[in-house]
């Protein structure tokens, strides 16, 4: 169950990091968000998706 889990949030931040990648937002941000993605993946999920994507 564990391992269905963590390769559901893998997915998703795979996701979340292609749509930083494709997004409006300068190089700077985009770095950085992908940072957070990768460091903490479910917080960063969401505060991506929270935050993130309304200036994009």
């Amino acid at each position: 169950m564990n391992g269905i889990i963590a390769l559901i949030v893998l997915v998703l931040d795979i996701l979340a990091i292609i749509d930083c990648i494709k997004s409006g937002m300068d190089t700077g941000k985009k770095v950085l968000w992908i940072l957070l993605i990768l460091i903490l993946p479910v917080v960063g999920l969401i505060l991506y998706y929270l935050l993130g994507k309304k200036k994009a």
